[in-house]
């Protein structure tokens, strides 16, 4: 039986630690003769960690994955407070983008392999195989059809900034304890530059969680959101909800999230081994079909499904926004510092 804690914060320090814990049994033996347990630490939605904890259930009885969930930000304070401590507690990282993943190779944290998936990848990974692309989120806007007329609205992340129309009805999450709203301000600042985030706090823009900004957007407290296109299309799902996407004409945000396994010298269970057959299990067709009922998208070529109620991934890609994930790892400490000056103050 399969049982979820869900997680609790509490302070450590001069960090903030979280914990949720997903044991699974596991009976039986897999086919490859695989066992013992690893550790994942994830910034996956709850019920996405359900569906990929049965899955990998069923493709390895013999091994023990626990999931340990938490924003990225989160995850980013608990790594670095385990890596002073000379030892992480996970086998494998799932988190929000790949800046992380190049700080972490810099630091010599990381296992490289070759994944059999790779050739079949639609997104970049890393050329030495340290991490690889899992699941693919797309930041754009989000509106209430019931309350608002599409061409009413900005249509572009420029004019979700700049709109008068819609100051002190506007809404995004935090970037400093979420991975894809810190890639969002980044793509934008290399855009548009730091006026840009000016240009947020004069709207008087809320910084509040996805779902709580969804609830308020359906209440219509807020005009128009700057929200995970999967955080949409799963409400309009579960909820029936009617609150519709729109893919922003000045190019959607892509944000390949990664899979990274941990080098034996820092990781939890000694066991790198297993955790590239489960990091390899993420890429492969039945790995990304549990991705894609999560509302993500596929990181595969030519792979057939889309998440509920979205479009094809290669006509996101023919209107996105360039992005230099490199400026995301080094100039991360300044851009988050403007934004907390521009927006998080005012």
């Amino acid at each position: 039986m399969k049982k979820l804690i869900y997680p609790f914060i509490i302070a450590l320090a001069a960090f903030t630690f979280f914990a949720c814990t997903s044991a699974v049994g596991r009976r039986g033996a897999d086919a490859g003769g695989l066992s013992g347990n690893i550790v994942i630490y994830t910034s996956i939605y709850h019920d996405v960690i359900e569906s990929l904890d049965w899955a990998l259930q069923r493709q390895f009885p013999n091994v023990r994955v626990d999931f340990i969930y938490g924003g990225t930000g989160h995850i980013r304070s608990r790594v670095a407070s385990e890596i002073a401590a000379g030892r992480l507690g996970a086998d494998l990282l799932l988190v929000a983008e790949p800046s992380f993943s190049l700080e972490l190779k810099e630091k010599g944290v990381l296992h490289s392999f070759t994944s059999r998936s790779a050739p079949n990848l639609a997104f970049d990974f890393d050329e030495n195989g340290y991490w690889y692309p899992v699941r693919i989120s797309n930041m754009v806007l989000a509106f209430n059809p019931d309350l608002h007329d599409r061409d009413s609205l900005p249509n572009s992340f420029y004019d979700f900034a700049h709109d008068p129309n819609v100051r002190g009805a506007i809404s995004m999450s935090n970037p400093i304890t979420s991975g894809t709203a810190k890639a969002a301000i980044t793509a934008l600042r290399d855009r548009y530059g730091y006026d840009f985030f000016g240009a947020l706090g004069r709207q008087g823009i809320a910084i509040e969680s996805s779902a709580v900004a969804l609830s308020r957007l359906e209440r219509g407290e807020h005009k128009i959101i700057m929200v995970l296109e999967e955080s949409v299309l799963r409400k309009r799902q579960e909820e029936m909800s009617r609150l519709e996407v729109i893919y922003p004409v000045d190019g959607t945000i892509i944000i390949p999230s990664p899979v990274m396994v941990v080098a034996d010298k820092w990781s939890a269970s000694n066991n790198t081994h297993t955790a590239e057959i489960v990091a390899d299990w993420f890429l492969s067709q039945e790995g990304q079909n549990a991705i894609v009922d999560g509302w993500m998208h596929s990181v595969r070529r030519n792979f057939r499904r889309i998440p509920y109620d979205s479009i094809p991934m290669n006509r996101i890609q023919l209107n996105s926004m360039p992005f230099n994930w490199e400026n995301s790892f080094r100039e991360r400490s300044e851009i988050l510092a403007k934004f907390e000056e521009l927006v998080l103050s005012r």
